[in-house]
């Protein structure tokens, strides 16, 4: 059992990645044996000038469900490790990072929109303590490519130059999803789309679906790991995809889409609402609890803020969690178009929905490539429309009518 278990089908970033753990386990005992050594003290110093190099700052990136998250944890434990190879998974340190309880690694992964000025004003505090327990203080900020460039900014100090057992992990989609300045002072690591058979075994392993399931779930969704995991885990998720893959060309008019369009957004609200509403009741009471507050007492105006401000908190997590479940809907509709492309072009690569093949040849046939590359610009337009601030019903009505059958 190691830390990197869980990242799959990227052997060359565990190389990479195992090697600067390493080398980090090195510079800290130097440092330990020759304490006030100036060259021990500087995190770049260990292995410089080779792949295992250790630095004090990491960006981490690869497409959605790629696992960069679980690659920087991983990176994370293996910096903290004690046991005899870096990421050994069994020491107490492996295990408190990968379960969140390690008091040295800050985890920041927001389920809002944006990251806040407020939030990352805190890491940046964060980042100067020194280790309580272990050798590193690890800031681990996954999405960060949701921060303002303001807020980048005020990040850039702290990065540039951290404190000398400081180690930043910012993960992001592409290198291009951050400053320049932030870039450039950071580590690149770059994963890639795993197998899709990777991506079975590892929903067998740590999961318990079943293997033909899970074999099914990882091609659906294109090797996505959450969202293989969400089609081999939810009983329901499959005919739901189902009726998301049937609608398009299922439309016959503009009343058709508009009441496709409703339905999608209506579905994508309950499946968010019902993904948050236990844990906002358990946030309440928590809170009314703290406040010296029982059952349906009434709030004094002066605690009424406190309430406020949870539920703001709880509404803007409700939308990112309507926008994650509409965007998995978008990638389904561009899986499908793609084996629409496909069929058409007379390709020979693999359908990603072998189980809706009559319904592909069908959409083949009745359309031109140049109708099915218009359909996916118009859903990739669509998904660039839902992470803005615009109104999902009246972007998913605008694909939907774009996305009608139309005669050749």
């Amino acid at each position: 059992m190691s830390v990197w278990n869980d990242v799959v089908g990227q052997e060359a970033v565990i190389a990479a990645l195992s090697g600067a753990a390493a080398a980090a386990r090195g510079l800290a005992e130097q440092r330990e044996a020759r304490a006030g050594d100036a060259v021990d003290s500087d995190p770049g110093s260990a292995g410089a000038g080779s792949g295992s190099a250790m630095t004090h700052a990491w960006l981490v990136t690869g497409p959605p469900g790629s696992g960069r998250s679980n690659a920087a944890l991983a990176f994370a434990a293996a910096l903290q490790c004690t046991g005899p190879v870096p990421g050994c998974g069994q020491c107490k340190p492996c295990r408190d990072v990968m379960s969140g309880a390690h008091p040295d690694v800050v985890r920041l992964a927001t389920e809002k929109l944006i990251i806040t000025l407020d939030e990352v004003k805190e890491l940046i505090g964060e980042a100067q303590r020194r280790p309580w327990t272990g050798r590193w203080r690890v800031i681990l900020v996954e999405d960060a490519d949701r921060m303002a460039e303001r807020t980048t900014n005020v990040l850039l100090k702290s990065i540039e130059e951290p404190p000398p057992q400081t180690v930043w992990l910012l993960c992001t989609p592409s290198a291009d999803d951050v400053l320049p300045t932030i870039r450039s002072r950071c580590r690149l690591i770059t994963l890639r789309i795993p197998p899709a058979q990777a991506v079975a075994d590892l929903l067998v392993r740590r999961d318990g679906a079943d293997p033909a399931l899970a074999a099914r779930a990882a091609r659906a969704s294109q090797s996505h790991i959450g969202l293989a995991r969400h089609l081999a885990t939810d009983p329901d998720a499959w005919e739901r995809r189902r009726r998301l893959l049937h609608a398009p060309v299922s439309l016959r008019s503009v009343g058709d889409a508009v009441l496709a369009a409703a339905d999608l957004v209506e579905s994508a609200e309950a499946e968010a609402q019902a993904r948050t509403a236990e844990r906002d009741a358990a946030e309440r009471a928590d809170l009314m609890r703290a406040l010296g507050l029982e059952g349906e007492s009434r709030v004094p105006p002066s605690l009424r803020a406190q309430i406020r401000a949870l539920e703001e908190d709880q509404k803007r997590r409700a939308k990112r969690a309507r926008t994650d479940v509409l965007d998995r809907a978008m990638i389904d509709l561009l899986s499908f178009y793609r084996d629409v492309l496909a069929t058409q072009m007379g390709s020979d690569v693999e359908r990603v929905n072998v189980d809706l093949a009559e319904q592909i040849e069908r959409a083949a046939a009745s359309t031109g490539p140049e109708q099915s590359l218009a359909r996916i610009a118009a859903i990739e337009e669509c998904r660039a429309r839902l992470r803005s601030n615009a109104a999902p019903l009246l972007a998913v009505e605008a694909l939907m009518v774009r996305l009608r059958p139309q005669a050749r």
